[in-house]
């Protein structure tokens, strides 16, 4: 189990670091890459079985904070397909969702680190 817990551990920080560094590289013309698109769905996939997981120990697990987490990627998972979408289409993505998937993914990450 613990070999588990810390490949979906690494597998979560690697979906944070694709939502995170594709905004950041992409800041100033703001869009949503395919990286930040499977980093969304990495993100979730690996969070809701980190829960289980967790569920399953002995310690005990602060919902709130599972429950915030969710709801905030939950957000950038939306904006992160609106944003795909318009790009297959050509289109261009409006500033706001490109820079929702980063910034609320930043905010998910300090949220992970800073919330005991």
């Amino acid at each position: 189990m613990d070999f588990l817990h810390t490949l979906l551990v690494f597998f979560h920080i690697l979906g944070a670091a694709a939502l995170v560094g594709g905004w950041l590289a992409a800041f100033k013309t703001p869009t949503v890459g395919t990286w930040q698109f499977i980093g969304a769905w990495v993100q979730l996939a690996t969070g809701l079985a980190l829960t289980v997981l967790a569920e399953m120990g002995t310690d005990p697990v602060n919902h709130a904070k599972i429950g915030v987490k969710l709801i905030l990627l939950i957000a950038v998972l939306v904006a992160a397909i609106i944003g795909r979408k318009k790009m297959k289409k050509g289109e261009d993505v409006p500033k706001g969702i490109a820079h929702t998937v980063g910034g609320f993914s930043l905010v998910n990450v300090a949220l992970a680190v800073f919330w005991s």
